[in-house]
């Protein structure tokens, strides 16, 4: 040990001698000796390694007041890494402002705390100056949805694309997650689009405006990472789909497959459903999985964009969203509304989307 280092061995003898039951006074003074010797002069690593030691083993029997105190120094120091670990599997009050602010912490040990530790513990986390794309990983398999938009709310933080993707999965059935991973900078713009058909009216605009600023380069790379992916198809056809689809091929070869087909079928009623969505789907030449959900949950927002990028016209869409909408009240008196709608979906941007959903299902 450095001469230093000897004079300053009575004083780490006294962090193991001070006593919980001490007032306030002796807490700042404990904190005052602590500063000193982070930030006194001609302080070496070999001061610090010695101080490190001497304070991880005594602070563990300090209460817990002391400990959060502590903490707020400890979280600043790059030399007391051992502290700084013992801290971090802590109660939150003391790990939070280790997990957010200390740079001695290493990856093992984040991951581990991710593993082991709360919710609150992995909030904390995802609040560094610095997450990597495997802290990222674990963070999204174990944290809970606050745990995620924090994530995503961290500009700083690396996200993979294989991260990326689970947490779009998530964000389909999540609406806590739709409008941090929406407002992210760098999603790849595939999920953005994908996540469209689940999104409500505000972040369908937001989505839409994000993809009118991608560069043709940014997308056409979007597209090829979209061609190489496994898209969803009908889980289970229905009953009549092979009759559906017969008739539909009828209609196209006859060059019968028009808007007005469109709302010639759906007033047909249930026994045209089938036929009706596939149709749809043939005439956007999207996969049908796409139209299936639109129809199904009544998405008149996609509903307009998939008739505006496929050409189906203003009157036809018209008619089409006051038999789908839910709401009949409104569809009665929703003509203007929805023709409105229709009108506000632009066209080069719906033409857009459905490249995305003209990717067909690899065999």
């Amino acid at each position: 040990m450095s001469e230093t280092a000897m004079q300053r061995a009575p004083r780490f003898a006294q962090l193991a001698k001070f006593d919980n039951t001490a007032g306030s006074q002796a807490r700042r003074e404990l904190l005052r000796q602590v500063t000193e010797a982070l930030d006194g002069p001609a302080t070496s690593e070999g001061d610090l390694a010695a101080f490190d030691e001497a304070l991880a083993a005594a602070a563990a029997d300090y209460s817990k007041q002391v400990r959060t105190e502590l903490a707020q120094l400890v979280a600043g120091a790059p030399g007391l890494k051992r502290v700084a670990e013992n801290f971090a599997f802590d109660d939150i009050e003391i790990a939070g402002p280790i997990l957010r602010r200390s740079s001695v912490l290493s990856e093992a040990t984040l991951l581990k705390v991710v593993e082991e530790k709360s919710q609150n513990h992995l909030l904390a986390v995802t609040q560094r100056a610095h997450v990597s794309e495997t802290l990222s990983e674990a963070l999204v398999a174990r944290g809970d949805d606050q745990v995620v938009g924090s994530l995503l709310e961290n500009e700083r933080a690396e996200i993979g694309e294989g991260t990326y993707e689970r947490i779009a999965e998530r964000a389909e059935a999540s609406a806590a997650l739709q409008a941090p991973l929406v407002r992210r900078k760098n999603v790849p713009p595939e999920l953005l689009n994908g996540l469209y058909l689940k999104a409500e009216a505000q972040l369908k605009h937001e989505i839409m405006t994000k993809l009118e600023g991608i560069s043709p380069e940014e997308m056409e790379t979007a597209f090829q990472r979209s061609r190489s992916r496994v898209t969803r198809a009908y889980a289970a056809h229905p009953d009549d789909f092979d009759s559906a689809a017969s008739r539909v091929d009828s209609l196209q070869r006859a060059g019968a497959l028009t808007s007005a087909t469109l709302v010639a079928l759906l007033r047909e009623g249930k026994s045209a459903r089938t036929a009706f969505k596939l149709a749809l789907a043939r005439i956007a030449d999207v996969e049908p999985h796409v139209v299936e959900r639109v129809v199904d949950s009544h998405d008149l927002d996609t509903l307009a964009l998939l008739c505006r990028g496929s050409g189906v016209d203003r009157a036809a869409f018209t008619t089409l969203a006051i038999a789908l909408d839910p709401d009949p009240n409104r569809a009665l008196g929703g003509a203007e509304g929805f023709m409105a709608l229709y009108e506000s979906v632009p066209v080069a941007a719906a033409q857009r989307a459905l490249r995305f959903w003209k990717v067909r299902a690899v065999a």
